[in-house]
């Protein structure tokens, strides 16, 4: 068996260094059972030192010109030779523990898939922190993975043909949807883990005025798919600001 890490990554010099030192610490636990696993960093474009501080730390990095996350985790796809995928934001920061519970889906057997729940860092407005449950909650009872943490069998991947390019956000729950459907023809199951929750950066907050945040959370809700398959209107994932 053999895991391949993909890293998407988009002007990311500030946050990409911490990530890559906590995987590479995290993912002792794949060294220590036995289990290869690789690491490939996807270089979206940037104009920063992102592949630079990459390679300098011992990761494959390929480069995908297209500016959208969806194409970024398929570029690193493309490339791994993993029997799983296991995709991780370039401002998260896995722990041993929830690696060591990924390794456990992965032997099990039974799923096809897991994600994780999430926990932002620092201190939170009590507004977020009650988003950030509602979505762990939600996620959990309808086994949507959130992109920052996403992990899933390479043939179920592959069959499905990945993240879907017509999503410029959201592409994780889409994902989810069709993935959920051929682990149901293939007698199997998704997770998401919850005991030991990826944190993951609460930048957008900093960024970000409430007004900005909460008028793109509304759009997205009232109209889902045409938000998240807009570029103009999912921004802030595109526009540079780090």
């Amino acid at each position: 068996m053999k895991l391949s890490i993909i890293i998407p990554a988009f002007n990311e010099e500030k946050l990409l260094p911490a990530t890559l030192d906590a995987v590479r610490s995290a993912a002792s636990v794949f060294t220590e059972a036995g289990v290869a696993w690789e690491w490939i960093v996807c270089d979206n474009n940037s104009t920063d030192r992102t592949a630079e501080l990459a390679r300098e730390r011992g990761a494959t990095v390929v480069f995908e010109p297209v500016n959208q996350i969806a194409r970024a985790r398929n570029a690193g796809a493309s490339v791994a030779t993993g029997d799983w995928l296991l995709f991780i934001d370039a401002d998260s920061r896995p722990s041993r523990e929830l690696l060591a519970d990924a390794l456990t889906v992965m032997r099990d057997g039974r799923f096809l898939f897991a994600g994780s729940t999430v926990a932002l860092e620092g201190d939170l407005p009590k507004g977020t922190r009650m988003a950030v449950g509602g979505w762990n909650g939600l996620s959990r009872v309808l086994r949507w993975m959130a992109g920052s943490f996403v992990l899933v069998e390479t043939s179920a991947f592959r069959e499905v043909n990945g993240f879907s390019h017509q999503f410029y956000a959201g592409e994780e729950v889409d994902l989810s949807r069709r993935l959920k459907r051929l682990a149901r023809r293939r007698g199997k199951r998704g997770l998401i883990l919850a005991r030991h929750p990826l944190v993951t950066s609460a930048r957008r907050l900093k960024l970000y005025t409430a007004w900005e945040l909460g008028r793109f959370f509304l759009r997205a809700t009232l109209r889902p798919w045409s938000t998240t398959a807009s570029r103009e209107a999912c921004g802030m994932w595109y526009d540079g600001k780090r």
